[in-house]
């Protein structure tokens, strides 16, 4: 049903957990579907120097926080805000439906909150 990778981050998460010195912190919610994220970004100047995530969800929800994170650790956090919606779905390599987007972008939406609290 789910890409490998997909299913590979969501066994295998990557950047999952908290950080100890979080820069900035935001939570999201799908109601649709029940999915929970917390978001956390630590900045040193510009760059995303370390990400985390934690939360409950649907196997595409978990994976991509898994996969959005990996991407913008060591980026700018203007790479983050100026991601859209089907740069986020580059990234999962498959098609969502209608009814699954709202779980793949859950990530994006979560992060870029927590983005916007920081000046770039």
């Amino acid at each position: 049903m789910y890409a490998e990778h997909i299913l590979d981050h969501y066994h295998n998460p990557r950047h999952h957990g908290t950080l100890t010195t979080p820069t900035v912190t935001a939570d999201g919610h799908n109601t649709s579907c029940g999915d929970k994220l917390t978001v956390q970004l630590r900045c040193d100047g510009d760059t995303i120097v370390e990400a985390a995530f934690d939360g409950d969800g649907c196997a595409i929800s978990q994976a991509a926080a898994s996969i959005l994170l990996e991407y913008i650790v060591g980026k700018d956090i203007a790479t983050l805000k100026n991601l859209d919606a089907s740069g986020m779905l580059e990234l999962l390599e498959m098609p969502l439906s209608p009814a699954r987007m709202k779980c793949g972008l859950l990530a994006l939406e979560t992060a870029q909150r927590a983005a916007a609290d920081i000046s770039a």
